[in-house]
């Protein structure tokens, strides 16, 4: 039955900022605006495939949410951290490492790194890698998930 999500929704403070940031930032396709209901929605990835909407509410009803966007393992290898950081975007894994570099969770196995939207939102680029899940190794670094051969 079901086939995948085809959208979430956050709340926001201000969603001007909010907009700026996943359009102009992110480079999401703005599909509308609805400002008496304080709402914008935006496709992810292409046009009818997944959307995402982003409401204006007060700070106090705001709850961080938290959510991934499907990437190329390539792109989150290769360009994700340099990707943020050209962003002004300050990005972290679960590797208690001290770097910045994409993680993989073995039990999956797919390769992340999370960084925030303005308003605190855990946000996500993930993709799935091959291989055989390997939950008991937990969160590793690309490098050691690559030596397991």
């Amino acid at each position: 039955m079901i086939k995948g999500l085809y959208e979430t929704h956050i709340f926001v403070e201000s969603l001007e900022r909010s907009i700026d940031f996943y359009q102009n930032t992110l480079g999401l396709e703005l599909d509308e605006y609805i400002d008496i209901r304080k709402v914008a929605f935006f496709w992810l990835g292409p046009r009818g495939s997944a959307m995402l909407g982003v409401w204006e509410k007060p700070k106090e009803e705001i709850e961080k949410r938290h959510f991934a966007f499907r990437c190329d393992a390539d792109d989150i290898l290769n360009r994700s951290v340099e990707y943020l950081k050209e962003r002004d975007l300050d990005c972290y894994n679960f590797l208690k490492d001290g770097t910045k570099r994409p993680m993989v969770f073995s039990w999956i196995p797919a390769v992340s790194i999370y960084f925030a939207d303005p308003d605190g939102h855990y946000l996500e680029f993930i993709a799935t890698l091959p291989g055989k899940p390997r939950p008991d190794l937990g969160v590793v670094s690309y490098e050691e998930w690559k030596n397991l051969g």
